[in-house]
């Protein structure tokens, strides 16, 4: 009697959510309700009208995550459907998760594993214990977690955990081949007490002149690397992690994980989400929804990671410059400033005075890049300066950060693209930004390079320049931008002094 009771009341059901795969959702419902669920989930992608395929009028500028004739939507997604359903006051009848591990088990967990860094013993802080159980609990998330918040050891949890649960292989994608090194040597540093050949045992890497066949049952790798891999190749994976998943290309990363499809668990991490809605649905959508695990305020409050102290300096020019940049387009702005030469010589005076280690950021190679370097180099030649970008090979720039962490008052050169995000120098206390920039998130992840601590290292130090050539009522892109990266110190919560330097 009890099937027959069931059967009538699903007869009653406004909406129905079954999974299709360990992708999709199949979402059954009236034609009217259909299209209101493709209106609730079709988006505006911001800077559309200045895409070519808009301007020609083959796309309108809108993504659609939900396919009205399919009824299909992403598995992430089942949150933002139950708030649909409840707004509206529809019944809904879906898949609801059952498992219960507790975080006293959770906890006893991570303490068997004995995690180390650098020889000492870690002790997990209680919000990485809360990511892992969640984790576990709800096989998909997108986990928030600021620079420095010790992300590769919630990782390296949660890979010691599925090692034993899942019958197939856990893959690990992440932007960068450095990365890849990286979290390779954290692997080995976290097991050297508990599995002291851990990595070597049953870590294999992907990227460029790398084996793309093992038999180790953990790959990472970057996206770049695996993009355009048939669907067969990611049959042999029942875990998947996306480190620093906010710098995946959006089509390279979906291009991924639809191939997935009978992948059960898939989390994703990122220091920050750009703010766009459009972003953070669609990397909730394909790992699962957002769980915030902590704040950088909350992690400088409780002392885990340096204070930071940010130097906001505005440059400024004279009137018949100030007249000369008025009519420049942006890049034309930008191409003035990184050859202005008493700018350059600023920089490298002020990186020069600093006698700590320091991390120099730029965006153009040839333009601005090496010309920093040179002079720097010429300025001091027996300190200890590296330059790096995109030339320089991951081996390389691993040996760079590795000497960097011996030295004391080392100069990195370096490209956002390369040391913007993910790579961990603890025992760096000064960044100058040396080019404008608005992005917020590159602006947080740079930020996040001086939060690391070492013996001896409480605070950091950001050199945030800024150019005030406005001229009357007109405002100049550089300084536009420098009210931007303001308002996310002012969101963040962050220590700042502006000053102002005539050039």
């Amino acid at each position: 009697m009890s099937d027959i009771n069931d059967e009538w009341s699903k007869q009653w059901v406004d909406i129905t959510v079954t999974i299709k795969d360990d992708v999709f959702l199949r979402v059954d419902c009236a034609a009217e309700i259909s299209h209101e669920l493709s209106a609730f989930f079709t988006f505006e992608v911001p800077g559309a009208k200045y895409m070519p395929t808009y301007r020609t009028r083959q796309w309108d500028g809108k993504i659609r995550l939900y396919n009205v004739f399919g009824g299909e939507v992403y598995v992430g997604l089942l949150n933002y459907i139950i708030e649909f359903a409840k707004h509206r006051d529809l019944t809904i009848d879906y898949p609801k998760n059952v498992k219960t591990e507790t975080i006293k088990q959770t906890t006893e967990f991570l303490k068997a594993l004995n995690p180390h860094a650098e020889g000492l013993p870690i002790e997990p802080y209680d919000y990485q214990i809360d990511a892992v159980n969640y984790a576990i609990n709800h096989n998909r998330a997108l986990f928030v977690s600021p620079t420095s918040s010790g992300k590769s050891l919630m990782i390296y949890s949660l890979v010691r955990n599925y090692i034993n649960v899942v019958e197939n292989k856990i893959l690990i994608i992440v932007p960068t081949t450095s990365l890849v090194e990286q979290l390779y040597k954290d692997f080995a540093d976290y097991s050297s007490e508990y599995d002291p050949d851990f990595s070597e045992k049953n870590v294999h890497r992907i990227y460029s002149g790398k084996e793309k066949t093992t038999d180790k049952n953990v790959v990472i790798t970057t996206w770049q690397s695996i993009y355009k891999f048939k669907k067969d190749f990611f049959k042999q994976f029942d875990c998947v992690i996306g480190d620093e998943a906010h710098n995946f290309k959006a089509k390279s990363l979906t291009s991924i994980l639809t191939k997935m499809t009978d992948c059960k668990y898939k989390f994703g991490f990122t220091g920050t989400l750009d703010g766009t809605t459009t972003h953070k649905l669609v990397l909730e959508g394909l790992f699962g929804p957002v769980r915030n695990v902590t704040t950088t305020k909350n992690l400088m409050d409780n002392e885990t990671i340096a204070k930071l102290q940010i130097e906001a300096v505005t440059l400024k020019y004279n009137d018949e410059e100030r007249k000369w940049v008025k009519p420049m387009t942006y890049q034309e702005e930008v191409d003035w400033l990184i050859s202005h030469k008493k700018r350059n010589k600023f920089i490298c005076d002020l990186t020069l005075s600093r006698c700590t280690n320091t991390l120099v950021l730029f965006q153009f190679v040839e333009k601005h890049g090496k010309k920093l370097f040179e002079a720097l180099k010429k300025a001091e030649p027996d300190r200890p300066i590296f330059f790096v970008s995109g030339e320089v090979k991951t081996l390389v720039r691993e040996e760079i950060r590795e000497l960097t962490e011996k030295s004391e008052d080392a100069i990195i050169v370096a490209s956002y693209g390369t040391y913007s995000t993910g790579i961990n120098i603890r025992n760096l206390h000064n960044i100058i930004f040396a080019h404008p920039s608005k992005s917020r998130i590159r602006n947080l992840q740079s930020v996040g390079r001086g939060l690391r601590k070492s013996y001896g290292k409480k605070n950091a130090t950001l050199f945030d320049l800024s150019d005030d050539l406005s001229w009357k009522k007109h405002k100049n892109f550089s300084l536009k931008h420098f009210v931007e990266r303001i308002k996310i110190y002012n969101s963040e919560k962050f220590n700042y002094t502006l000053r102002s330097i005539k050039l």
